[in-house]
């Protein structure tokens, strides 16, 4: 199994859109990328703690790649917003790679190359590729936050 971080907006509707990939094998959201220490919700909220609302995957790259993650990634947020995602602004909604290693920040940056000269975007990609910090698991509720209330994405795209 490997790990896969990713953060672009609502934690919720990106961890929705991992589940339901074959060769997921599970999912946690959270926080990652800032200074606080075992941050809450309401830490974070507060766009203050430096950190982003992020998924973690776990996943089988006998099953999926992490290529194939990337693109899922890209076609859920507009990767051209900076600390926003739809209707949610703050530096805790900004978009981010966190790569664990050097293959995956090789193939990260060339899937951000890639989109960026496919001409689907008139303003340039401001989402980030950064080495995968310490990941603070978010409380329980919000794990599986959308599958556990029978929700569809919350995710504008």
């Amino acid at each position: 199994m490997q790990k896969a971080t990713f953060a672009g907006g609502c934690f919720w509707g990106v961890e929705d859109a991992f589940l339901q990939v074959p060769g997921v094998v599970s999912t946690r959201v959270g926080y990652c990328g800032g200074t606080t220490e075992s941050p809450t919700y309401k830490d974070v909220c507060s766009d203050s703690t430096g950190h982003a609302e992020a998924v973690e995957v776990t996943y089988d790259p006998a099953k999926v790649t992490y290529e194939r993650l990337l693109v899922i990634f890209w076609d859920l947020i507009d990767p051209t917003q900076v600390d926003r995602q739809g209707p949610d602004f703050g530096s805790q909604y900004r978009s981010v790679i966190f790569f664990h290693t050097v293959e995956q920040e090789a193939a990260a940056k060339a899937s951000k190359e890639k989109l960026a000269a496919s001409g689907r975007y008139r303003r340039p990609i401001v989402t980030q590729i950064l080495p995968a910090p310490r990941f603070w698991p978010a409380e329980d509720y919000h794990q599986q936050y959308l599958k556990k209330r029978g929700l569809g994405s919350c995710h504008v795209r």
